[in-house]
């Protein structure tokens, strides 16, 4: 006749321990605020390209402000000065 084998199980637990617990609500509130500045900088980015495309805009403006007033928008940033193409000099 074959010997029985005895199992011995575990207890089930209802809860995990008061350390695992702390380091558990630890974890998740970094997560949470590592997500929270995500999004802040998500939001911060968002108004910085809004801000791009305003100055963009801008520029569009005064190239065709420019256009009319002057014959061109093509300028040097550094001085002030018409860059003419050889033929319109």
């Amino acid at each position: 006749m074959a010997k029985e084998k005895t199992v011995e199980l575990k207890p089930k637990v209802e809860k995990i321990s008061d350390e695992h617990l702390k380091d558990l609500q630890k974890v998740v509130n970094e997560v949470n605020g590592l997500q929270f500045k995500v999004g802040q900088l998500e939001s911060q980015k968002h108004n910085v390209l809004h801000e791009l495309v305003l100055s963009q805009n801008k520029i569009i403006e005064m190239q065709d402000m420019f256009s009319t007033e002057y014959g061109s928008f093509d300028i040097n940033i550094a001085d002030g000065t018409i860059n003419w193409d050889g033929d319109e000099k």
